[in-house]
């Protein structure tokens, strides 16, 4: 959720080894062949249950599960409950009430341990163990999340290795490859000491499977690989065809929704999110989703509807249990009163902002840096870097135009209308423009700690596994992973890591 799914932060300790990949074989084009020893297949009952989680409705499943009783259905209803209240502390990051809910997780994880050994046995240890990571990651509280996402890994490779054929156990593996194949530079010492590894690319292979089956879970299989392929593999209009195809396949749930508006937003169709926040302003049933709040200000932000705006921001600052993204938020209730040229109140929100929130995530920690320059961006930047993130490229080819690189004082200022220009003319399909480009920003980036040299990098990585250039694909992707101390260090890297990882396999 919001990125929460993958708001890993990927600094869990992860286990796996050559038995493992011996188990399921090298990557290939293909799905995995494996045949199914046993599957989940969920009843009407428990797959309405399901199908509410995936809608966030977590209060109506738990009431639904609560008439399930019988010992024959007693591990899909441990699964389908922990899975409702993890969904929960995820969209809400409720602190208060997290420390009941991890007393019911671990209770429910003594009980099977007690229990005799079995394939579902071990893969619901494995699954309780990941959720109850993913909870701890979306808290903070990242050394609980290293206990019990190393637990996970254990408990899937002793499943993969005793019980080959059971198919179930894909879906926790391949989140789990998928989270140690991204995990930034400065996490890799803590692998290779546990001798660590993963691949983004075994875990798409494991979750395509997953997806195919006749598994119950191949929903929620499905909706972590199209999000995984868009936000870690940033095949986003893949990305998102696949997500629209469940959105029509299944019940238009609200959780495809929030998936489908935040990968279009990714993929600068800000217009088109916005049409997909209006439909779920219609509907309201469910887990308070106070986080499309802070969506919608993104998008007035990019269309230049301030007021609105920062109406939005606001709301969602005042609302949201969590701490996450309201320093930048309040940042960006700044930039607005900047852009309406009303300096008073943007001074104002920009010392609010140095005080709000914490600086876990990377937008938090980019707004952290922008306000410790203590000044506001160049407004004619800010107004094209704006209109070029949420697709509006005619008017910030209109804008850009009337500016020119001579303009700037300073050289910061100078390498972003660059790499300003660089964005607008790759999100407008002019490749050739934007490689020239992209070329200039990363020799006028040199060794200062802004991200343009480093997101140029990884963009001519992109445009270069377009074009079935592997060599200088793989030259730029290295190229980004050596750009020190900027603020995005953490997704770039994992991106670029997740880009090789695709061109080594389809290389061998």
């Amino acid at each position: 959720m919001r990125n929460k799914l993958f708001k890993t932060g990927f600094t869990a300790c992860f286990f796996l080894t050559l038995s493992f990949l011996d188990a399921w074989g090298n990557p290939a084009s293909e799905p995995l062949k494996v045949s199914i020893e046993r599957s989940w297949k969920f009843d009407a009952t428990l797959q309405s249950v399901y199908s509410k989680i995936i809608d966030l409705k977590t209060s109506e499943a738990i009431r639904l599960l609560d008439g399930v009783k019988d010992e024959e259905r007693r591990y899909y209803r441990v699964y389908l409950q922990s899975l409702a209240e993890c969904v929960e502390i995820l969209v809400t990051e409720d602190e208060k009430r997290f420390p009941d809910v991890l007393k019911k997780f671990k209770e429910r994880i003594k009980i099977l341990e007690a229990e005799t050994e079995s394939a579902d046995n071990l893969f619901l240890l494995a699954e309780l163990n990941l959720q109850l990571g993913f909870c701890h990651l979306n808290l903070g509280e990242n050394f609980s999340a290293i206990l019990a996402i190393r637990e996970a890994f254990m408990l899937t490779k002793e499943c993969m290795e005793k019980y080959p054929r059971y198919i179930p156990v894909l879906k926790t593996s391949g989140v789990l490859q998928v989270m140690a194949g991204a995990v930034p530079d400065k996490y890799r010492w803590f692998l290779n000491l546990l001798g660590i590894s993963g691949s983004v690319e075994t875990g798409q292979k494991q979750l395509n499977t997953l997806r195919q089956s006749g598994v119950s879970l191949k929903t929620e299989a499905a909706v972590l690989y199209y999000t995984i392929k868009g936000f870690i593999s940033q095949q986003f209009s893949e990305s998102y065809q696949g997500i629209a195809s469940l959105m029509k396949k299944e019940e238009p749930d609200r959780l495809l929704h929030f998936i489908g508006i935040t990968i279009l937003m990714k993929q600068s169709r800000s217009e088109e999110a916005y049409r997909l926040i209006k439909e779920l302003d219609l509907k309201p049933e469910g887990l308070k989703l106070i986080y499309f709040e802070y969506l919608r200000a993104e998008i007035l932000l990019q269309k230049g509807e301030y007021l609105k705006s920062v109406e939005s921001y606001k709301l969602f600052i005042s609302e949201y249990q969590g701490s996450s993204f309201k320093k930048d938020a309040s940042m960006k209730i700044a930039w607005c009163y900047h852009l309406m040229k009303q300096p008073a109140m943007a001074i104002q929100w920009r010392e609010k902002a140095k005080k709000e929130g914490k600086t876990v995530a990377e937008p938090d920690v980019y707004a952290a840096e922008m306000l410790s320059e203590n000044s506001f961006p160049d407004e004619r930047l800010l107004r094209i870097r704006l209109l070029t993130d949420g697709g509006y490229l005619e008017q910030a080819r209109n804008l850009i135009s009337t500016v020119s690189k001579s303009g700037f004082t300073n050289p910061k200022d100078r390498t972003e209308f660059i790499y300003r220009k660089a964005r607008l003319e790759h999100k407008s399909g002019n490749n050739a423009v934007a490689k020239s480009l992209y070329l200039q920003v990363i020799e006028q980036n040199g060794k200062q700690p802004w991200y343009f040299g480093a997101s140029s990098a990884l963009q001519l990585g992109y445009i270069f596994t377009e074009t079935k250039d592997l060599k200088s694909a793989q030259k730029f992707l290295e190229m980004a992973l050596e750009f020190e101390k900027h603020p995005y260090k953490n997704s770039i890297d994992g991106k670029a890591r997740a880009a090789l990882d695709k061109i080594k396999t389809s290389g061998n």
